[in-house]
């Protein structure tokens, strides 16, 4: 059985970095992501927004979501706004019923807490 891979393209503009997400990011990518995306926070010049671009990203799991929540620690410690782009329907959801989705999204304070939400079935 293969493993199940991550791909990661970093793209820098004028303050800021966006960080492609292609493939699965799970137990076995997590760590690689984690070190390429702290190096972009790391970076001089730090830049001011962290976008993570998902449109490509086939499963996340409670492993990316871990890595996510670490990286949106640094990010915010440093003053660096972190932002998902485009996250899949099931990483929305995952988001969303554990509670975190406005961390990822400036702006969304607003946005609807674990206990709010609706009952689907699927």
């Amino acid at each position: 059985m293969s493993v199940p891979s991550l791909s990661l393209t970093v793209e820098t503009g004028e303050g800021t970095t966006r960080l492609r997400l292609a493939g699965v990011l799970d137990y076995d990518t997590s760590d690689a992501f984690g070190i390429r995306a702290t190096a972009c926070v790391d970076a001089d010049p730090r830049p001011a927004e962290l976008r993570l671009d998902c449109a490509k990203l086939r499963l996340c799991d409670s492993m990316g979501l871990a890595v996510l929540l670490m990286i949106h620690r640094r990010t915010a410690a440093r003053g660096i706004t972190l932002v998902l782009d485009d996250p899949p329907a099931s990483m929305e959801r995952m988001l969303r019923i554990t509670g975190t989705r406005h961390l990822f999204a400036p702006g969304a304070g607003e946005s609807r807490g674990p206990d709010e939400l609706s009952e689907t079935t699927d």
